[in-house]
């Protein structure tokens, strides 16, 4: 819809890839509907995945021992954390909507992404016990985890050799984005891109360009337990 703000925050080395196809998809439609799509190339970014001192500016609070959340937490009250950090939580704020790109890595995201989360969404910013999961701090935003998988369908079903795929979607979605407040929509997942014909990717993409049309319009899943572990 005409003036919501999409960030795309997208984890793969190739832009020739099915993921990069997939990306390319959401900024062409999402901008056809009016939307602002900014993106964050975490590999062309060359983001640093690492949370480490380097991320306060100046003085720590406790210099005789290091306490990476604390620490984050101190310099974002009083605005010293890194530039790239800054420049991220901008991007997060403004956002309406986030969705992340990647392929599954060990059933999980690939680092640099989960690099992204430990060092964006920092206490103060994006939670601030008690306010986490529905009183979260980025509690008017919504998310989507967009992925690919190297096993089929019939791999992450319930009572397959993977169990059933909205168990890896539990560390993800609830334990980030719900517990820093964010509404999850349903997640889209392209099973096997690589061990399909052309034709069915091409299928893929176009499923994704459909959904994308409506996206606006659907409701969130019910971040419980139960959608999860049913």
């Amino acid at each position: 819809m005409a003036g919501r703000k999409v960030l795309i925050v997208y984890a793969h080395q190739e832009p020739k890839s099915f993921n990069g196809s997939l990306k390319r998809v959401a900024v062409e439609e999402l901008s056809k509907q009016g939307c602002s799509v900014t993106v964050s190339d975490l590999y062309a970014m060359q983001f640093e995945p690492r949370a480490t001192r380097n991320d306060i500016v100046g003085c720590l609070h406790n210099s005789e021992e290091f306490d990476y959340g604390m620490e984050t937490s101190e310099a974002y009250k009083r605005g010293g954390l890194s530039s790239d950090l800054i420049e991220e939580q901008k991007k997060v704020q403004e956002a309406d909507l986030m969705i992340f790109q990647f392929p599954l890595y060990w059933f999980s995201m690939p680092a640099i992404m989960k690099g992204w989360m430990d060092r964006v969404l920092v206490q103060g910013f994006a939670h601030e016990f008690p306010n986490c999961y529905d009183s979260g701090l980025l509690k008017n935003k919504l998310a989507l985890f967009s992925f690919t998988t190297g096993g089929s369908k019939e791999m992450y079903a319930k009572g397959s050799i993977n169990g059933d795929i909205r168990y890896l979607m539990w560390p993800m979605q609830h334990g980030i984005m719900h517990f820093c407040g964010v509404k999850v929509l349903a997640p889209h997942i392209c099973f096997a891109p690589k061990y399909v014909s052309e034709e069915k990717r091409k299928d893929m993409l176009i499923a994704w360009a459909q959904r994308l049309k409506t996206l606006w319009k659907e409701e969130p899943i019910n971040c419980s337990p139960e959608w999860y572990f049913k």
